[in-house]
């Protein structure tokens, strides 16, 4: 029986009506992981340090499945992918050109000699690292025949073991697609030994169908999403794979038993955008206890696992929350995530501060909007703004962005009580992620709404600060 790798292109897909947080592709792929995908795609990288810290990242998260990368056709793209991407368990790098006159010509500027000369160099290139590499022949169906078949014989002469086919214009039906697929294997006889992809768009809203008939013509790797974009959907995959892979002689290692808790999950994620009246990133999720430790553990199990909770700290800084973790450490049985977010946001990175908050006033009630106007000082400066919210704390927040004109992705943001009684002192850790990097604040005060305003000035002024010492 055939294994069909199912190819999840979740990520890759999302555009701007669905922006993940950089937190949430971090737990998208978790959740995938589980759902035991074949194949994890990424976005390229393109802004270099983000992208290559998201790769990264998503790279130590996965366990089991496949982690592809795009690169572009050009050396440099490929060894800064592949430098972010070969600390994965399984990496893979792709290489996608486009092989219809159209995009060669109108969107890339090449000839087809020189397309092909990119493709032979580029994944000879990415084989000289990584032995999985994929070639993505783009908008293969609108190509002139006789160069996507030279095409994907000389990705194949290179090394690629993948090739993969995209319907992009998503215009053919079904028996349309699988008389593509023959005549591709009549006449590059070289596909079978290698594995043979498929994507297809769904704007005929037939992509299951001709995915599905790929499969029964030789396709042993589909592309697919956990939440309905343009192409094939990966719930609806697998529950046909699990009912008809015997009668098509094929299967798949996707556990349906817990697609639909996780495809629930996906969904909420993608579906839960960005409001414009808040500055809160969607999707921030509750500590799940994968991070915590004890006196027992050494100063690097600490540095390991504020690495994990995304802190970049310097050896000075790491020696701090260290000694600050001791003394918690040595009260408590287990220091937690959260606990470690506040030790890290009181002992790292104290700086001069850039911004400091003068007076706020807050104004919120169940019939009214809740409005805050604050005033703060940027090196003296006085700096004022207004801003309303779904909430104090919200608004508050808004008024801030507006006084810098910034916004920054609310990585997490934690409230705890420190003390007890009518009089209590709560605590406050807003954690704000720029360039990939976690920056950490804390605030102090028996009034919440002051404590989040002094967190979120703080983790700012640590970002100023390396801004400005740049």
């Amino acid at each position: 029986m055939n294994e069909i790798r199912i190819s999840d292109v979740t990520m890759k897909q999302t555009g701007p009506n669905i922006q993940l947080s950089f937190k949430e592709k971090i737990e998208l792929s978790k959740l995938l992981d589980k759902l035991a995908v074949s194949v994890i795609e990424l976005e390229p990288i393109v802004q270099p340090k983000i992208d290559a810290l998201r790769i990264k990242s998503v790279a130590a998260a996965v366990k089991q499945s496949v982690v592809a990368v795009p690169v572009a056709l050009n050396p440099d793209s490929v060894l800064a992918t592949w430098n972010a991407l070969k600390e994965a368990k399984h990496p893979r790098l792709q290489v996608c050109a486009p092989v219809s006159p159209v995009q060669m010509e109108y969107l890339f500027h090449k000839k087809p000699e020189a397309m092909l000369l990119s493709i032979r160099q580029t994944i000879a290139q990415c084989r000289e690292y990584c032995a999985d590499v994929e070639f993505i022949a783009d908008d293969a169906t609108r190509s002139d025949t006789a160069f996507l078949y030279e095409a994907v014989r000389t990705a194949i002469a290179a090394g690629a073991a993948t090739v993969t086919v995209c319907d992009t214009a998503g215009a053919m039906l079904p028996n349309e697609f699988t008389s593509f697929l023959r005549a591709l294997y009549e006449n590059v006889p070289e596909l079978k030994s290698v594995t043979l992809g498929i994507s297809c768009s769904d704007e005929l809203s037939m992509a299951d169908s001709c995915t599905i008939a790929g499969v029964r013509y030789g396709a042993r790797e589909i592309k697919a999403a956990t939440y309905r974009l343009n192409v094939a959907s990966l719930p609806n995959m697998a529950k046909v794979l699990c009912a008809k892979g015997d009668v098509y002689g094929v299967r798949c290692s996707v556990l349906t038993t817990q697609m639909k808790r996780i495809a629930d999950q996906v969904a909420w994620m993608c579906q839960t955008g960005r409001s414009k009246n808040s500055p809160f990133d969607h999707g921030v999720a509750d500590d799940d206890g994968s991070v915590y430790l004890t006196s027992h553990d050494d100063l690097s199990a600490v540095m390991t696992a504020a690495a994990k909770l995304g802190y970049d700290l310097s050896e000075e800084d790491g020696v701090k929350v260290f000694e600050a973790f001791q003394a918690i450490a040595k009260k408590k049985d287990r220091v937690s995530a959260k606990e470690l977010d506040a030790i890290v946001a009181s002992a790292a990175m104290q700086v001069p501060p850039a911004y400091v908050l003068e007076r706020y006033v807050v104004n919120s009630g169940n019939t009214i909007s809740a409005t805050a106007h604050l005033k703060l000082t940027f090196h003296d400066k006085p700096l004022e703004g207004v801003s309303i919210g779904d909430g104090p704390i919200d608004a508050a927040f808004l008024a801030v962005e507006q006084i810098t004109g910034r916004h920054y992705e609310l990585d997490d943001f934690q409230i705890q009580a420190v003390t007890e009684g009518r009089e209590a002192m709560g605590q406050t850790v807003v954690k704000l992620r720029d360039h990939g990097k976690v920056y950490s604040g804390r605030g102090i005060s028996t009034d919440i709404v002051g404590a989040s305003i002094h967190a979120y000035i703080n983790a700012l002024n640590k970002i100023v600060y390396e801004e400005e010492t740049v």
